[in-house]
């Protein structure tokens, strides 16, 4: 996998059009002493969770990240110690953005929620989360509590791409955001109109792109964070007040990241823990899986530059833990049994496009009622996603599917643009279960290919296991394998491996997927009594 600037010079904008300082440089000291502090490990989240947005409130650390089509959108991480993190909450309930978020008539696949903007504002102790979507209109979401509920503050006409919040010592908001030519806007007082917009830098063509601000001011000094996608970082610094003028260093470009076969750590934010430390928690792309979560300390020189800190010339694999007070409690893990118990889904959970609420459940299980006709999973509705463990990891699924009709489809997916499947199907009052390959979707999201069969076998009663397991190492497209059980003990393999492909282009990684549609009439339905996600 190649992610060389030059193999991956297409922005999001260009891609999306197509379809519709100072070098990082200073050394941590090496040697046993080094060796024998505490450490973590990098990357510190190894799922997708990418253009992370990261602050801390208090004694608590707070990130977003971008979710595509996924929905709820924008899930908002919290930590007590930038190294251990749990999904809290989702910025965006539901993508009500239009149809094709719905599946309904058209898709927003690889639309919807890009990097974006969380920031909070401590004179009215409200979180503010703030994104563009479809180059059309930005909207700004606001909650008390990232559990939630988020609310919808307002929409403003003007795009912001690519956004970063900034809540000034003033309490006035400001927005960095553009694309090779970076802008600042300044909101009214209640964060609901745009006051001014003004272009304050335009990137040299030596550069190239410069995107996905973040905005800060440090001592007295604005920066705008921004990266050169996917093998830079760059910032400006201005003393003049937020609307510049900057003048600009490079902080990193072409560094060694901490994932074999993974790419250069860019784009994300910057952060100061409670004793004034700084780090930087960027993103490494490492497809099959997606974009992942890495954490690096950060320096300052004298004259007020970020300077990241390396071990032997790279970003390190190992760092000494942050210094920060004992956390209250642990995190909620992200991998782990769900039996789906409670009243509401567990937010490790998204749905591909809006869900139909009317077709699913939680309490008993899940409940899936088939929720649209259709051959193409693509084109169906209620599939719900789980992101998976890296390096590797495996889904375990017991379906009750003494409910299904004839021509239903119900089971676990290794879902992206190339996709493969598990599960069942029941026709003619006879079920088999199945492995599918061969779904494909093409450059413009449309789809190539429904799906071949590649094995079967019969089974009876009302009960199965269904399982695939996930090599997500970056570097080379990656298996995929499926097995089943009808006594949840003895796991049968039932097809050829499928190579996970490790393009970029889709930016979400693989998930495992739960799906039920049918391709006759709906009315049927599975219940899920329970999901794991294990890691060996």
């Amino acid at each position: 996998m190649n992610l060389s600037w030059s193999h991956h010079a297409l922005t999001r904008r260009r891609t999306l059009a197509a379809a519709t300082g100072l070098a990082a440089g200073a050394l941590l000291p090496t040697g046993p002493a080094f060796a024998a502090a505490a450490q973590y490990t990098n990357p510190v989240i190894w799922q997708d969770f990418a253009d992370i947005d990261v602050m801390r409130v208090g004694d608590t650390y707070y990130a977003s990240a971008s979710t595509m089509h996924y929905s709820p959108g924008a899930p908002v991480l919290r930590s007590y110690d930038l190294v251990n993190w749990e999904i809290a909450g989702h910025a965006v309930p539901a993508l009500d953005f239009g149809a094709k978020y719905d599946l309904n008539g058209a898709r927003g696949y690889v639309r919807g929620i890009w990097a974006s903007s969380l920031a909070y504002r401590p004179s009215n102790r409200t979180f503010y989360w703030l994104g563009q979507i479809d180059f059309a209109r930005t909207y700004l979401y606001t909650a008390t509590a990232v559990e939630g509920p988020w609310s919808r503050l307002t929409t403003i006409s003007t795009p912001y791409y690519d956004a970063g919040l900034l809540v000034d010592t003033d309490d006035t908001l400001y927005v960095a955001y553009g694309n090779t030519t970076i802008s600042v806007a300044q909101l009214s007082p209640d964060g609901r109109t745009q006051v001014r917009t003004q272009e304050v830098f335009r990137t040299p063509s030596s550069v190239g792109t410069l995107e996905g601000a973040r905005f800060y001011k440090i001592n007295g000094q604005y920066y705008i964070f921004l990266t050169r996608p996917a093998n830079g970082q760059y910032i400006l610094k201005s003393s003049s007040g937020p609307f510049g003028p900057y003048t600009m260093r490079q902080v990193l470009l072409d560094l060694r990241g901490p994932i074999p076969g993974g790419g250069v750590p860019h784009q994300g934010g910057l952060v100061r823990t409670q004793s004034g430390a700084w780090y930087y928690m960027a993103f490494v792309d490492a497809y099959p899986g997606g974009r992942m979560p890495a954490l690096a300390p950060v320096t300052w020189t004298a004259d007020g530059w970020p300077v990241v800190q390396l071990v032997d010339g790279a970003w390190g694999t190992t760092y000494p833990l942050p210094a920060v007070p004992a956390p209250p409690r642990q995190v909620a893990p992200m991998t782990g049994v769900d039996t789906f118990d409670g009243t509401s889904l567990k937010p490790r959970w998204e749905w591909n496009h809006n869900p139909d609420n009317t077709r699913w459940s939680v309490g008993d299980g899940l409940t899936l009622r088939t929720a649209t006709v259709t051959h193409d999973l693509y084109w169906a509705r209620n599939t719900l996603t789980h992101r998976i463990q890296g390096p590797t990891s495996t889904a375990t699924v017991q379906l009750d599917h003494s409910a299904m009709r004839d021509g239903d489809r119900a089971g676990l997916a290794l879902l992206r643009d190339s996709s493969a499947w598990i599960g069942l199907k029941r026709d003619g009052g006879a079920t088999r279960v199945v492995t599918v390959t061969g779904l494909t979707m093409d450059g413009n999201w449309n789809t190539t290919g429904t799906g071949t069969e590649v094995a079967s076998a019969p089974v009876s009663g009302g009960r199965v296991w269904l399982r695939a397991n996930a090599d997500i190492r970056p570097g080379a497209p990656r298996p995929g394998t499926f097995s089943y059980s009808t006594d949840g003990i003895t796991f049968t393999r039932l097809g050829p491996a499928f190579s996970m492909g490790n393009d970029w282009r889709f930016f979400m990684g693989y998930r495992f997927a739960l799906f039920n549609h049918a391709t006759q009439a709906l009315g049927g339905a599975v219940r899920v009594t329970r999901f794991e996600v294990s890691t060996p």
